[in-house]
């Protein structure tokens, strides 16, 4: 009886073992069957794509990470996001780090590299793809500093070394003439050195709105602080400013709205010589993005791919070829209908409703400028139209007095 008992509980695990579950199937792109490892591996390496994004909780990752997600085609195209030191930091992976052939970068930090760091050639090995949207200098403050000028002395994290916010802070206060005791941490370390009172501010450069700042609660005794935009601001930056709306606990006591300035952001590439299998795979990578860009336009992707104008130039940079054409190509079939043509037909009504009195200031760094306001201007219009559509507040019941 033992026996027969041993014997049926051995068949009961071997019936476990091996009887496949019912409707599971291994997915294709695990089964490697018949091919040499030799095999395989060139075929996962012939279309994939390095992507330096920047800092994990940073809007560059993500738009990095939403490029992959976009454009993966399995063995046919594979997009690889790659978590980096920043954006200021990304130029340096794209001309020296191995595997990396796009970037997320910003117009000041090419112009750094080009007149700072004189980096020979830089024009003609870096190209860029398309400009994205512009990212808005955030400084975050203690409420008993009122102004930029009340950082004086006093010591103000840039964000980790090699962060966009490292570099554009740097020239920031550099061209106020405002020296400030200068240290680098991260976004969690500075938030706790703010609050136990050894940091008076800390600078971050990121697509508005943020958590990480939205969240922030009314009693944490903290505020933005405006950076006013100037004329020593006109060579790489814009207009931008910050609304109760999007971040309803840090305005300034009796501010609805600040502003600050912000940075074009830029999707750069390594010009690789042409027939050269890197430049193949930067090539069909551009490809796919200009062929299902209606996919960046939609949720759950970023509501900043919906202001990226596909036109839009970059002063002092050189269109890649392939995004040229694409873009050529993109124009000339359907000039009314793509999202691009869209959004520059709404920025074209805005221009000629705004102040003529603004025409003198039309230069590229002023469009600029008129088009990170148009953008502000458009978002408060679809606010109050969403308002509008859920219709008025209830107003309070008020009682009626009776009657003696």
């Amino acid at each position: 009886m033992r026996k027969f008992a041993a014997a049926l509980a051995a068949f009961a695990v071997l019936s476990v073992v091996t009887i496949p579950a019912s409707g599971q199937t291994i997915p294709e792109s695990l089964k490697q069957s018949g091919n040499t490892e030799a095999s395989i591996k060139d075929r996962r390496n012939a279309w994939t794509v390095g992507v330096a994004g920047g800092l994990m909780s940073g809007t560059y990752m993500t738009f990095a990470d939403q490029l992959a997600k976009a454009l993966d085609d399995g063995d046919n195209l594979r997009i690889l996001p790659m978590v980096t030191y920043g954006a200021a930091s990304n130029i340096d992976d794209l001309l020296y780090l191995r595997g990396v052939d796009v970037a997320v970068t910003q117009a000041d930090v090419f112009e750094y590299f080009k007149t700072e760091r004189k980096i020979w050639n830089l024009n003609n090995r870096v190209h860029y793809i398309i400009r994205l949207p512009v990212s808005e200098v955030h400084i975050l403050a203690r409420r008993d500093i009122k102004s930029l000028e009340d950082l004086r002395g006093k010591k103000v994290s840039f964000g980790p070394a090699g962060a966009g916010s490292s570099l554009t802070g740097t020239i920031i206060f550099q061209r106020l003439g405002i020296q400030v005791q200068q240290v680098n941490v991260d976004t969690s370390a500075a938030m706790q050195q703010l609050k136990t009172g050894e940091l008076a501010a800390m600078i971050r450069l990121v697509g508005k709105p943020i958590d990480f700042f939205a969240r922030i609660p009314a009693d944490a005794g903290l505020h933005l602080l405006p950076v006013p935009f100037s004329k020593k601001f006109a060579d790489y930056y814009t207009i931008g400013e910050f609304t109760a709306d999007q971040y309803p606990n840090l305005m300034p006591a009796g501010h609805t709205k600040i502003d600050t300035i912000a940075v074009p952001a830029v999707l750069a590439a390594f010009n690789w010589t042409k027939g050269s299998d890197r430049q193949k795979r930067i090539e069909r990578m551009v490809e796919r993005m200009f062929a299902n860009w209606s996919k960046f336009q939609k949720a759950p992707f970023h509501p900043k791919w919906r202001d990226v104008n596909l036109a839009a130039t970059v002063p002092g940079w050189t269109r890649l070829e392939a995004a040229e054409h694409e873009l050529q190509k993109l124009e000339a079939a359907a000039p009314a209908t793509n999202a691009s043509s869209s959004l520059n037909s709404e920025f074209q009504a805005y221009l000629k409703n705004a102040d003529t009195k603004r025409d003198a200031q039309r230069t590229q760094q002023g469009r600029d400028a008129l088009f990170a306001e148009f953008l502000a201007w458009r978002d408060r219009q679809e606010a109050l139209a969403a308002r509008n559509e859920s219709g008025p507040e209830p107003k309070p019941a008020v009682r009626s007095k009776s009657r003696k």
